[in-house]
Order: C-alpha cells, then sequence, then structure tokens
C-alpha cells in the first residue's frame, strides 16, 4: 500500500500552482493556499469521478454497452464470468455516463448512442414479468443465474436500472428527434415493468420470481434496508402500481420499521434489521436508493430520509474512530464499510459483528453529501497517501491494512455510486433529474412523501 509517483506528482502540479508567490504571513497568502486547497479539492474529485466513469465506459461489455459485473485487473476470474454484466450496476452506470457528460468526460451525443445501445438491448434481453434477472449474459442477453433459484426476475435490480434510465429519460426530455425516441423508449421499458404482479396478491412486494422454481424463493421485501426504491417505483408506475397498503404493511412492517435504537449516540431514525438486532447496515443502504431519490427533504410518517442517512454515514465514521476492535488504520482518514470483497471472499462488512478490519472506499466516497469532511479525508488519504490503492477504474474495491491485504478487482455496485453521489454532492445533478419525473411525483405523493421539490 505505497506510493505511486505519477498521480502524486500531478497533485504536486496543482499544489505549486496553488502556492505560487505565497510569503508567510501575508493575508493573500493565506487566501492564495485557502484557494489552492480548494482546487486540489475539486481536481481529486474529478479525477475520481472520471476513473470510476470510466468503469461504465471503456469497461462496459462490448455487445451491450452494459457494465460488467466485475472487472479484475490481475485477469483473475474463478467463475469464468468476464462477460456476465449486471442490472442493478448498470443502472447506476447509466448515471456514471451523465456525471460524464456533465463533467466534459465525454459529449451528449456519444453518451446518446450508448444509451441508445443499453436500452436496445435490454428490450430484447430476458425479462420475467416485465422485470430483469440479476444478471445476464452479456453477449447473448440470457438470463446468467445469480444462483440455483434466482434465474428470474429480479425486482429490486430492476428498480435500481429503471432509477438511472428515468435519470437519462429527464437529461434527453425536450431534445432532437433520436434523443425523444430515447425517452420514448425508455417510457416503454418502465411501463413493462409489473411491480403489481410481484406482490403475489399480498400486501408486500417479493425480491424474486423464476420461471423454474416459481416464488420457492420466498423473499418478501421488508424495511428497512437498500430496497426503498424499488417500493417508490412500484407506487409511481402508470402501469402496474402498487397500493400505499403494500408500502404500509409490507415495507413499513405496520410501523415497526419507525422503533429505531441509539448507537454512538445518534439515532438510527429506523429499524435497520427485520430478522435480527443489528443496529446499523453497511453503507450501501444510504447509496442505492439515494442514487436519484433526494433524500434532502423528504419525510414521511416514518422518517427524515436526510437525518436517517447523516446519521448512518456518521454512526460508520464514529465506529472507525472508536475501533473496538483495534484494527489497523481505522479512524478519521480511513473508515467506512459495507458489501465488498475481503480476504473471505464477498462479505457483509458493517460495524459490530460483521467488521472484518477491510475497508471498502466506495462506503466513504459514496457518502460524500452526507459527510463532506470526512469523505474528503479518505479521498485525500487514497490519492495522496496509498495511492497503490487506485487503479485504472478508480479505488480498489477494498482493503485490509491489519490483513496487509488487497486485490487489483472492481464490482460495478461498488463503482457505481461513487461519481453519482460525489455529483449530487456537487451539483446535485442526479437528484433533479429523478425528482423531476412526474410519475415518481406521483407515487412519492401516493406513499405519503413530503419532499423539498
Amino acid at each position: 500500500m505505497k506510493k505511486n509517483i505519477f498521480p502524486i506528482l500531478l497533485i504536486a502540479l496543482v499544489f505549486t500552482m496553488g502556492f505560487s508567490g505565497c510569503k508567510t504571513g501575508d493575508k493573500k497568502s493565506v487566501v492564495k493556499m485557502q484557494q489552492a486547497e480548494i482546487t486540489l479539492e475539486d481536481s481529486l474529485m474529478n479525477l475520481v469521478q472520471y476513473q470510476t466513469f470510466q468503469y461504465f465506459w471503456d469497461g462496459a461489455e462490448s455487445v451491450s454497452g452494459m457494465a460488467r459485473e466485475r472487472i479484475h485487473m490481475d485477469n483473475v476470474y474463478p467463475q469464468n464470468d468476464q462477460k456476465v454484466v449486471t442490472l442493478g450496476g448498470s443502472g447506476f452506470g447509466v448515471m456514471a455516463i451523465l456525471v460524464g457528460i456533465e463533467r466534459g468526460f465525454i459529449t451528449r451525443e456519444q453518451a446518446l448512442e450508448r444509451f441508445q445501445k443499453i436500452v436496445d438491448y435490454l428490450g430484447k434481453a430476458d425479462r420475467f414479468h416485465g422485470a430483469w434477472p440479476h444478471w445476464l449474459d452479456g453477449p447473448t442477453g440470457k438470463v446468467k443465474p445469480f444462483s440455483k433459484k434466482d434465474d428470474g426476475g429480479d425486482l429490486v435490480e430492476t428498480a435500481f436500472m429503471i432509477q438511472g434510465l428515468l435519470a437519462v429519460a429527464e437529461y434527453y426530455k425536450g431534445g432532437n428527434e433520436a434523443e425523444q425516441q430515447l425517452v420514448a423508449d425508455i417510457q416503454q421499458l418502465w411501463e413493462t415493468v409489473e411491480w403489481d404482479w410481484y406482490t403475489q396478491g399480498k400486501d408486500v412486494l417479493y425480491w424474486h420470481w423464476s420461471p423454474n422454481y416459481g416464488w420457492d424463493m420466498n423473499f418478501p421485501v421488508g424495511g428497512y434496508n437498500e430496497c426503498l426504491i424499488m417500493y417508490v417505483l412500484a407506487a409511481s408506475s402508470p402501469t402496474h402500481p402498487i397500493d400505499a397498503a403494500v408500502y404500509d404493511k409490507g415495507w413499513a412492517l405496520n410501523g415497526d420499521i419507525a422503533k429505531d435504537t441509539v448507537y454512538y449516540g445518534l439515532s438510527t431514525v429506523l429499524n435497520f434489521y427485520e430478522h435480527n438486532d443489528d443496529p446499523i447496515g453497511p453503507l450501501f443502504w444510504a447509496h442505492y436508493s439515494y442514487l436519484g431519490l433526494n433524500p434532502k427533504g423528504l419525510k414521511d410518517k416514518y422518517a427524515d430520509y436526510w437525518k436517517l442517512n447523516v446519521n448512518h454515514a456518521t454512526i460508520h465514521y464514529r465506529y472507525a474512530l472508536d475501533n473496538p476492535k483495534n484494527y489497523k488504520g481505522y479512524g478519521k482518514n480511513q473508515w467506512g464499510f459495507t458489501s465488498s470483497y475481503s480476504m473471505r471472499g464477498y462479505a457483509g462488512h458493517r460495524p459490530g459483528k460483521m467488521d472484518l478490519g477491510v475497508i471498502s472506499p466506495t462506503a466513504a466516497l459514496s457518502s460524500f453529501p452526507y459527510t463532506p469532511e470526512q469523505s474528503m479525508n479518505f479521498l485525500k488519504y487514497l490519492y495522496l497517501e496509498a495511492d497503490s490503492l487506485v487503479g485504472e477504474y478508480g479505488p480498489y474495491d477494498a482493503y485490509s491494512q491489519t490483513e496487509n491485504w488487497y486485490l487489483p478487482r472492481y464490482l460495478a455496485i461498488d463503482q457505481g455510486p461513487i461519481p453519482v453521489m460525489i455529483e449530487n454532492y456537487r451539483s446535485g445533478l442526479l437528484w433533479n433529474l429523478f425528482m423531476k419525473n412526474e410519475d415518481v411525483q406521483a407515487g412519492l405523493a401516493k406513499l405519503g412523501f413530503t419532499t423539498d421539490q
């Protein structure tokens, strides 16, 4: 975990430009130093956004244009899955491409061509009552089973994809003929998801359905977790909506979702686990639903969602400062825990018993809107002190200083939230786009949400 010299030289150049002509004690010098610090921070955000965007641009699977589930720079793929594409990660990816346009990495026209490819592919790919599977074989568009019985529709992954596509549609709405056709094609995909069918006629949404095993996985989705966006979209559907009772009884557990606790001096706001007593979840729960759904000013009878997410990220930060298991590196510059790779394979890292000494960069970096100072400290640590942990597509998925472990490997679902949530912190781009959607606004109102937009 040592420094690479080239990125450091780039940052040094920024410092040189910022401090040019400064004299100790001079008020102008203080201003220049402050300006240099701002320039450095902007440069670092630009750099990490560019690198993580490239995962979804240059790193995309060639036939579909979609995000590959994983990219291993060591070219070691134990499951021979280099061409498997991910629905949820691709939903994050189309939002990252919008960031790419706005930050000048690509043109609007280049992005349009990629979006056309993705939307055309999705229209022809395997779907199950309108829902795509968790994974697809990139070259063919056929389902790639996530597990034995998970070989059909995945409503949560579908929700992540639709969230991204609706933001794309808002971006191109009112454009030229080709852009308006893209918007119409996205609307058609949106309207053919049969959200209500995934209730089985009950007051709850089910995660999976299989053409071979039916409802055998039997996974009713109750909160709180990463799935809020699924319920919001299901209520918002103009063609296959759920009733508000499905949200209140299924997701909100007849109000039991609001039974919060206090952890590290902060309210958790909601009950993070339906079936165990862990006080807090992994940080991706504060990211996936909120790439488009703006938590600022978002409230319903159960929660203030801005407070929920700020407290969630801050609890992770305070836990790292406390470091109850005495892992190496934890502190103000190294914090944040989420599901990612680990020394033991994929693991659901979070404070408490699931803390394995592994830090996942996406956790802190995607929390920029909630903890800007603490997230910036982590970003500076990565790029100025430990940039061997950074590669072509941004920070590698996870590392452990205690175990002296990391691999040059990436996961789409971890890289995707980074450029999107940093952009929401910087400009609110994706929040503004998604929240403008009229169907979404109607769905939020139907569920009793109030917003600032």
